[in-house]
């Protein structure tokens, strides 16, 4: 396990359990719903089933403040698929954190889409290092929302 100070409290970085699975997908709707970008087209139910199956097939990894799950980082080899981080927690370092994990983990390098209209995560994710590739008309993605694919180029 890793440890980070996040504020005054400790902050613990875990692999996901299946445990997690309803945490995750508390961490990722509430996210989701407090930030630029567009609204689900998923039900709740859907994406608590959805990540509940991610868990054990991607790598997921949690963090954790006084046990409570309140970010994670879901990611493939070559993709960063979900970090999020819930609202109450959101500038306190829980997603440099995890950024650094999987930096750690995938030193070789990943790539990530966002969405155009969420300038807070471009901007978070500029500061830490990552690099506009490509911007797209959403045609390619479930919202049809423009979106920015941005890579993290590895640390060789």
């Amino acid at each position: 396990m890793t440890r980070t100070d996040a504020t005054a409290a400790e902050m613990v970085l875990r692999p996901a359990l299946p445990d997690d699975a309803d945490a995750v997908a508390d961490v990722q709707l509430a996210s989701r719903r407090a930030a630029s970008m567009p609204p689900g087209i998923h039900s709740d139910a859907d994406v608590r089933a959805w990540l509940a199956r991610r868990i054990g097939e991607d790598d997921v990894w949690v963090a954790e403040i006084d046990g409570l799950v309140v970010g994670y980082a879901r990611f493939t080899p070559t993709w960063l698929d979900d970090l999020y981080v819930a609202p109450a927690h959101a500038g306190a370092g829980v997603g440099s954190a995890l950024l650094d994990l999987v930096k750690s983990l995938r030193p070789q390098g990943f790539g990530l889409w966002v969405f155009e209209v969420n300038e807070p995560a471009r901007a978070f994710y500029l500061r830490r290092g990552l690099v506009e590739r490509e911007r797209t008309d959403g045609s390619g993605n479930e919202e049809r929302e423009p979106d920015v694919r941005m890579e993290w180029p590895g640390s060789a």
